[in-house]
């Protein structure tokens, strides 16, 4: 078993090699598919790889502007210490424990119980929190969900998933409105050997399909990654499991108009943010209820035996 230093004065985050393998396999598979899709969108040349190449600077620009794009979906407002004295200065303790810069601090005015990290980098990055989690949280535990969010920010994960998904946007692309726009109208009867558009198509469906499974994975895992960076970092997984426990039951009984302010950004949650839908299984964004508690536990075990 890996040894964990738990603790308030820890300063760095030890590998899980378990977590790790499974985090980049998943990106391993996920570079495999998009080269087997480039190799596709080349053969098939003209507009097919141009629409591609526009497509997939649309997705970069998210890369640069994701934190505004996030907070204008949300609504979230920026604070300052004189606004929110009490949330800055836990941010910052924090932020000062993951050797981080200082992030910008946002409010979400929603009932919903939920908080979201998101940026480029650490130096541009923002923590959102819900006026319901500010509510219904005691200290230890709003600080327990604030270290997952700052795990998130010190593993640019936001980032991470930004760029994964960038094929993945030119293939949904090509899935939704290759046939309406005549993408790839050539095809083998004409010469060259090019790829004809229902290839064009059928391969961009694969892609599409595949990419989403692995993401929604990655994305799953790197929820597991950043559970366990809080627990470290803070010396105190019980009480990151009870948030979790808090804000998971407290969401089911939130109305549809509260969770429609968050759900935009659902995958970045701390919890998804869905009205009245769940998704399970590989469809999910975010590990089972279950698996975050159990990981805490074994933690939390670990951190006893010390």
């Amino acid at each position: 078993m890996t040894h964990v230093a738990f603790g308030r004065s820890a300063r760095t985050l030890p590998a899980d090699p378990g977590l790790s393998a499974r985090i980049g396999l998943t990106i391993l598979l996920l570079a495999a598919v998009y080269a087997v899709f480039v190799t596709v969108l080349w053969a098939a040349g003209g507009s097919v790889f141009i629409i591609a190449i526009v497509v997939a600077g649309l997705a970069i620009a998210q890369y640069f502007y994701s934190d505004r794009l996030v907070l204008a979906a949300t609504g979230a407002r920026q604070v300052s210490r004189a606004e929110a004295p009490e949330l800055v200065d836990r941010i910052e303790r924090l932020a000062a424990q993951f050797d981080l810069p200082i992030p910008k601090v946002a409010i979400i005015e929603s009932d919903a119980p939920n908080a979201l990290a998101t940026g480029r980098d650490p130096s541009h990055s923002v923590v959102a929190v819900t006026t319901g989690i500010l509510r219904r949280l005691d200290g230890a535990e709003l600080d327990a969900v604030l270290a997952h969010e700052l795990s998130h920010v010190r593993h640019r994960d936001a980032a991470v998933l930004t760029m994964a998904a960038v094929f993945a946007t030119v293939a949904s692309f090509i899935v939704q409105m290759g046939f309406w726009l005549g993408l790839g109208a050539r095809d083998d009867r004409e010469g060259g050997g090019r790829p004809s558009v229902i290839v064009v198509y059928l391969v961009s469906l694969v892609v599409w399909l595949v990419s989403f499974l692995l993401i929604r994975a990655l994305s799953r895992y790197r929820e597991l990654a950043a559970d366990r960076g809080s627990a470290i970092m803070t010396g105190a997984p019980s009480q990151l499991a009870s948030a979790l426990v808090k804000i998971s039951g407290a969401m089911e009984r939130i109305p549809d108009a509260d969770l429609r302010t968050v759900e935009p950004a659902s995958a970045l949650m701390l919890v998804p943010a869905f009205s009245r839908r769940s998704l399970i299984g590989l469809l999910a964004t975010h590990p089972s209820l279950e698996d975050r508690l159990a990981q805490l536990r074994r933690l939390e075990a670990q951190e006893l035996a010390e």
